[in-house]
């Protein structure tokens, strides 16, 4: 996908993408990128250029810096785009969602029943030990 189709579904779909789910980069992180991955030039093939880094100023630049997504904005970016690859990267959200709710319910139900026995084997080992117990009738050893 363009980042430019990209931009535009993000654009359209704003109210989506709070600020905890994407931000500009800020020039310091963009000078970090441009010495990490180095600016596109002039010469070889144009499509080859990084769509992260600015162009040259005779390729037009850019206007705005580029947009970073948190792991959530990621996720809502999958559901917005139509791409082949963004529909199956949602499909597998949703998938992860249902095994951690599954996987949730299956602990809680342990959970409880784990209480239940832990009830009974304190209720058990007081009447043991206890006055009215099994062995209440036994003389104490010194």
């Amino acid at each position: 996908m363009e980042t430019k189709a990209l931009n535009r579904a993000v654009r359209r779909n704003a109210k989506r993408f709070p600020d905890d789910f994407m931000f500009p980069l800020t020039p310091e992180e963009l000078d970090n990128l441009r010495y990490q991955f180095g600016t596109s030039s002039l010469t070889g093939d144009s499509n080859l250029r990084s769509q992260i880094v600015t162009s040259k100023p005779a390729w037009g630049g850019r206007r705005y810096n580029p947009l970073a997504f948190t792991e959530h904005g990621a996720v809502m970016l999958a559901t917005i785009l139509n791409s082949r690859v963004a529909v199956d990267a949602s499909i597998q959200v949703v998938r992860a969602f249902v095994q951690l709710r599954s996987f949730v319910t299956a602990n809680a139900n342990l959970a409880t029943r784990l209480d239940k026995m832990e009830g009974l084997i304190f209720d058990t080992i007081r009447y043991l030990i206890g006055p009215d117990g099994p062995h209440a009738s036994l003389p104490l050893l010194p």
